[in-house]
Formats: structure tokens, C-alpha cells, sequence
């Protein structure tokens, strides 16, 4: 389907969805209940497929902790854990958010919130682990680097159990905030006080590199984002006199964002073929996107340059212009994020940040603890902070999921390892070199009409 029929889509998942924790919240106190009015099956299921014997199991820890704790605990607060707990177990990026940290998931796709500027993801542990800092934030230009590990915030250690831990980087502008980072490569841990700022993240920039080949960099995928590529293509294609020879799309530390966005650029770069399939559970979490007529670069070659911090959205993109053939991907392997994302409000304000689906580029292949694998591979300087080499990947995130391709689980393929950071304009410089090779090897677009 094109690509305007996904935000239609997204919605119908968010209300198609929202029964399932309802169903989970109704359970334990229905136990009586469920006895009098559904059948217990012979398996110990209820009609409605709840598993009654695990219910029970459920409330009887309840109640001798409730009765025999050393210490009073409070229902709420017993319950919370309880929650969190059905979740702490799934994947890493499934988690429970409460009011102000669900706000604070939408606020990033918006692109404007108070915090440092980084895209982290909570460990098992309570510790905050950064896929990347975004590009000239405070968190940027206070050295944190992808693959930081965020161990205590404000000299107090972060724990399993706590509630969301990200909501403690936001914060009112000017106050300052205190991280203690464990770094690969450094025997004692970082102190570094960032000051928090209102987050206006321009998501796209661009230039031209040389007379004839222009360069945009996108840093995140957000509402406006494919908006203001496209006001971006089109400056470069007037300022190269009607059309451009070639584009380098840079994504490199991209951690991703809205697929809309995603879905939008590749739509501007194709004319026709998939974009993007989800697969999931349920008949809902199953869409496929598929490009429109339309390419806005006119058949123009596309260089894409990717690195370790690559993610989610990006590989996306990465992955559905290189299986059309459209653009050749340059760089190191990608993050290995592929997928999807669902929230799923409750009755309460808070929310359920759950992974629902899968992605899959054009070709059938699983994004999922693979990433992309660049047509042409790039590696880090000598001199590059450990060596270049991002301490982790998806794969290595513990909980992870497993990949799903038609050609089988990704962990099982080439390429495992964790890509290299690839900081640096001289890897925009191999990146021209290679799409020069694609513009000589080709036809050259068109000439433009006066």
C-alpha cells in the first residue's frame, strides 16, 4: 500500500491493541469470578484463554508478601513492580511508561522537548545505554558517544525497578545533570555535567559537495522530516541547474524514529516497488508499503552511508533503497534494530511500550540483529576512541530478539560482529568516491527542460 495509508494504519494497531492489557489488568481480580461465570478448560485456561492455574500462582506470592514481608508494602507500589515485571523479561525495547515518560516517547517524534539530546534504551539493570547522542545537542557537545553506558544520574545509581530512568535527563532548560558513564576502552568511570536546553533537533541539512553531487544528512526521523528532505532535494536540485548528477544520503548514528518518515523519503527516491513489511501476531501488525510514482532525484544515483549507530527507521530506508536498486550503501554495519514499536495507552494515562512486529526490507530479509551489511564496507581510523568498534549491537542486547528473514535467524549470518563508528568527513569523501563510480558506470540523468 502507498505510503499515506500508514498513519491510518498505526492508529488502528494503537485501538485494536488496547484490549489486550485490559484483558491482563481485569484478570486477578476476576479469579472467583472466572470460575462461576467461564469454563475452565482442560488445559486450566479460561474461556477467554486465561490461564487460571497462573493467576492463582500470581495471587497467592501477592498475598504472602501482602501477609509476611518484613516490612509493610504498598498495594500500588507491589503492583507496579508486578507490571513492570511482565514486561522486564520480553525484549529491550518493550517497557511500561507512566504519564510523563509516555509524553516524553511522543515528544522525540515531534522533534522539540526539554532533556540533553540522546537516544538511549534502559538495561535489565536500570542503566541507560546510548545507541547515539543527536547531532549538536548539549549531549553531543558534552562528548557522549554511542555505546555509553549511563550508570548513575545525579550521583545516585540507577537500579532495576525504577521507574523509567530517561525521565531523569529531562529537566527545565539551564539546569545542569550529573552522569556517571562507563566507556569500553576506560578503566574508571566518566563525570560529565550537561546542561539541559529545550530540544529543537533540525533533522535535515544538506549541501552540495561538489558542482553537481549534493549531500543531505537526516539525524532522526520525525512528523517533518520527509517534508523538509524534500524542500532540501529540491535546493539542491536547483542549485545544480535543474537536476542533480547524485545524492550522499547520510544516516550515519541516525537511532531511527517514525516510519512515516521512513517510508516517505524511500516513496521520493523510487518510482515503483516495496518499501517496507511489518509482520506480527496479529492480523493488524501485518502492512506492506510500496512506493508511488514520483522520483524526485529523476533516476539520479544515491550513495547511502551508514555506520554502528545506524537504527530502526534507517536501516528501513538503507535497506529498501538498496533492494530496488536504487542506491548503493556505503559504510559499516548497521544497529540491527527491526522492530516495531506499538503504544498502547491505558485507562490510567499511562502507556505499554510494546514490541509488536517485525521489519522486513523488500527483499524478505530481516532487519532484526543483522542490520544492514554495506554494498561497500568502511572501517574506522586506527586512531578512532577503541578502535572505532561500537561496543554492541542489537544482537547483543540481552533479551534481544531473534531475527526472522526468509533465509533464517540473521544472528546466523555474516557479519554478527558490531559495526565501527564512522565519525569523521572523510568517510562523506569515500562516500562521493563511490557514487562517482555509480554516475560513471550510468547513464546521466536527463537534461532539464527550460
Amino acid at each position: 500500500m502507498p505510503f499515506r495509508h500508514l498513519t491510518p494504519l498505526a492508529i488502528a494497531t494503537v485501538l485494536a491493541l488496547t484490549c489486550v492489557p485490559a484483558v491482563a489488568q481485569d484478570a486477578p481480580a476476576s479469579d472467583e469470578t472466572s470460575e462461576t461465570s467461564e469454563s475452565e478448560t482442560s488445559d486450566g485456561t479460561s474461556a477467554s484463554n486465561i490461564p487460571l492455574d497462573e493467576i492463582r500462582r500470581y495471587v497467592a506470592v501477592y498475598s504472602a508478601v501482602k501477609a509476611a514481608y518484613v516490612e509493610p508494602v504498598d498495594d500500588t507500589d507491589l503492583m507496579d513492580s508486578a507490571i513492570r515485571g511482565l514486561l522486564l523479561d520480553l525484549d529491550p525495547h518493550s517497557a511500561y511508561l507512566e504519564g510523563d515518560a509516555a509524553d516524553s516517547f511522543e515528544e522525540q517524534s515531534r522533534g522539540n522537548y526539554d532533556g540533553i539530546g540522546v537516544e538511549i534504551f534502559r538495561q535489565p539493570d536500570g542503566s541507560l545505554r546510548v545507541i547515539a547522542p543527536i547531532d549538536d545537542t548539549p549531549a553531543a557537545r558534552a562528548g557522549i558517544k554511542a555505546g555509553d553506558l549511563i550508570v548513575a544520574v545525579d550521583g545516585n545509581p540507577l537500579a532495576a525497578g525504577d521507574d523509567d530512568s530517561s525521565t531523569t535527563l529531562r529537566g527545565e532548560p539551564g539546569t545542569a545533570v550529573e552522569l556517571t558513564i562507563e566507556r569500553d576502552g576506560l578503566d574508571e568511570p566518566l563525570t560529565l555535567t550537561v546542561e539541559r536546553e529545550t530540544i529543537r533537533i533540525a533533522s535535515v541539512r544538506g549541501k552540495m559537495l561538489e558542482p553537481g553531487y549534493g549531500y543531505i544528512r537526516v539525524s532522526a526521523f520525525q512528523a517533518d522530516t520527509a517534508a523538509d528532505f524534500e524542500r532540501q532535494l529540491a535546493e539542491l536540485n536547483e542549485q545544480a541547474g535543474g537536476r542533480l548528477r547524485g545524492l550522499v544520503l547520510d544516516l550515519r548514528s541516525n537511532p531511527g524514529g517514525l516510519l512515516t518518515a521512513a517510508v516517505q523519503i524511500a516513496d521520493a527516491l523510487l518510482d515503483e516497488g516495496k518499501i517496507v513489511s511489518t509482520r506480527g501476531r496479529i492480523a493488524i501488525s501485518d502492512a506492506l508499503f510500496s512506493a508511488t510514482p514520483g522520483d524526485r532525484l529523476h533516476g539520479a544515483p544515491v550513495v547511502v552511508l551508514v555506520d554502528a549507530g545506524s537504527a530502526s527507521a534507517s536501516e528501513v530506508l538503507a535497506g529498501a533503497l538498496r533492494d530496488n536498486d536504487r542506491a548503493r550503501v556505503v559504510g559499516s554495519r548497521t544497529f540491527g534494530k527491526g522492530s516495531v514499536q506499538t503504544l498502547l495507552p491505558l485507562d490510567n494515562g499511562d502507556s505499554v511500550k510494546l514490541t509488536t512486529a517485525r521489519y522486513y526490507t523488500p527483499s524478505g530479509e530481516s532487519i532484526q540483529a543483522l542490520g544492514i551489511v554495506p554494498d561497500v564496507v568502511l572501517h574506522a581510523d586506527e586512531d578512532a576512541e577503541n578502535g572505532g568498534q561500537a561496543p554492541f549491537s542489537e544482537a547483543d542486547l540481552p533479551g534481544h530478539l531473534s531475527g526472522g528473514g526468509e533465509s533464517g535467524d540473521g544472528e546466523n549470518q555474516p557479519g554478527i560482529n558490531a559495526g565501527d563508528v564512522l565519525d569523521g568527513e572523510s568517510y562523506i569523501t569515500a562516500a562521493l568516491a563511490e557514487l562517482k563510480k555509480q554516475v560513471a558506470a550510468g547513464t546521466p540523468p536527463p537534461a532539464s527542460k527550460g
